[in-house]
């Protein structure tokens, strides 16, 4: 998997991008198709932020993060889209769920 990283004000090290498709390679454990996964990493006056949009066949991720380290907000963003993804396939589950909770309470 291709995975985009543009950087504004900084230059992008073998080390970061390493650790980039490292956290990203973990959300494939979800077993769903990553479409043009694109990070873009900046470095502002009170540190560093990392912004990343990931196309899945199941609707667009996207999420942001900010902190004093580049890898630690890294990490933060992974998170925050694994928590998107887990929202995104458990969605159906959960709506066929409360339908049958509702049922149950009519009878």
């Amino acid at each position: 998997m291709t995975v985009n990283i543009t950087s504004k004000q900084m230059e992008i090290t073998p080390a970061i991008r390493a650790h980039v498709e490292d956290r990203i390679a973990k959300l494939e454990k979800w077993q769903t198709q990553l479409i043009n996964p694109h990070l873009i990493l900046n470095k502002t006056p009170k540190g560093f932020s990392a912004e990343a949009s990931i196309g899945t066949p199941l609707g667009d991720l996207f999420a942001s993060a900010e902190g004093e380290d580049m890898y630690k907000t890294i990490n933060e963003l992974e998170e925050k889209l694994e928590r998107q993804l887990n929202k995104l396939q458990h969605k159906g589950e959960a709506r066929r769920a409360s339908e049958r909770l509702k049922d149950s309470f009519e009878q």
